[in-house]
């Protein structure tokens, strides 16, 4: 892998520049998550954050869910928690309550066996704790995640799903419930058979696994620097990922926080950087949620670029 464009002080700052812009117009969740990143959060904000979680609970049914919905239903999860909402009984915990009963139901991903699956250890003789979206006979793909990744295959999107779901309930202090424990450790030894990229696991399964072991407890993140070393060393010139969504990589390496994944991220912010439009955005799909990922990521950037510039020799 020969490394990407050198970073320019000036792009960052003028990429930064343009994203506060942007990010000071929306009232919403991700504005409010940008400002806090930025150093920019307002006094209205503590307000605009609690209107925003009662919206939320409104449109939650009594069952903890969103109409039924399984994404809804995880993502609601992830907003109320990533706006320090973890909840009573008609918030978070319902929501919460409502994803846990989603897991060992038929549909989830590695039941049933088939020789391609055991082979490559991805059937119930191997794995277990997965969360199912729906019954077999119900198809799930192609499925867009709310950050705009889009799993084609029908395999791929139960699996991100699922670790969409772990990530969610890892999140909520759950990390202790036996099936959630079956889960990461399918993911750790998952992970070790993952040394070609793009072969019987899309490259998306393996950011979307290295997404959940980073909020994983200590015992399985003993697995993390190999997978954030696996997704970073399948990164291209261009400091993009063959076959792999970019802002799914970049969210997932940052959440990692590896040595390793802070370098891959620095060098994948030219690509980032070539995508952003006038407005501070990433393009039509998932604007905000991408908008946000790029932030992140392109002030980790300036991070590690100014602790290069000035540690000493």
């Amino acid at each position: 892998m020969q490394p990407s464009p050198m970073l320019q002080p000036d792009a960052l700052a003028a990429a930064v520049d343009r994203l506060e812009r942007y990010f000071a117009k929306p009232g919403n969740r991700p504005a409010i998550l940008a400002r806090q990143a930025l150093g920019r959060a307002r006094p209205t904000d503590l307000g605009l954050r609690d209107r925003l979680v009662r919206e939320m609970r409104a449109e939650t049914k009594f069952d903890g869910s969103i109409s039924g919905a399984v994404i809804p239903t995880i993502w609601r999860a992830h907003e109320l928690m990533q706006l320090d909402h973890r909840g009573d009984q008609v918030g978070t915990i319902r929501v919460v309550g409502w994803i846990l009963n989603l897991q060992g139901k038929p549909g989830a991903f590695g039941e049933g066996c088939t020789p391609a699956r055991h082979e490559h250890r991805a059937c119930n003789h191997h794995v277990g704790g997965f969360f199912s979206p729906g019954p077999s006979a119900q198809r799930m793909s192609p499925v867009t995640l709310p950050n705009g990744a889009v799993y084609h295959t029908e395999e791929a999107a139960r699996f991100a799903i699922s670790c969409f779901a772990l990530r969610a309930v890892l999140r909520a202090g759950q990390e202790k419930r036996p099936l959630v424990g079956q889960h990461l450790q399918s993911l750790v030894d998952l992970q070790e058979l993952w040394t070609e990229w793009g072969g019987y696991f899309a490259p998306d399964m393996a950011t979307a696994a290295l997404h959940a072991l980073a909020i994983g407890p200590p015992p399985y993140r003993a697995a993390l620097p190999k997978a954030a070393a696996f997704v970073s060393a399948q990164q291209a010139p261009d400091g993009s990922w063959p076959g792999a969504d970019l802002f799914q990589a970049v969210d997932a390496l940052a959440a990692a926080g590896t040595a390793e994944a802070r370098a891959a991220i620095s060098r994948a912010v030219p690509a980032l950087l070539a995508q952003q439009q006038p407005d501070g955005t990433f393009g039509p799909v998932a604007s905000d949620e991408r908008a946000l990922i790029a932030l992140q990521g392109i002030l980790l950037a300036q991070r590690e670029l100014d602790l290069r510039t000035t540690s000493p020799l």
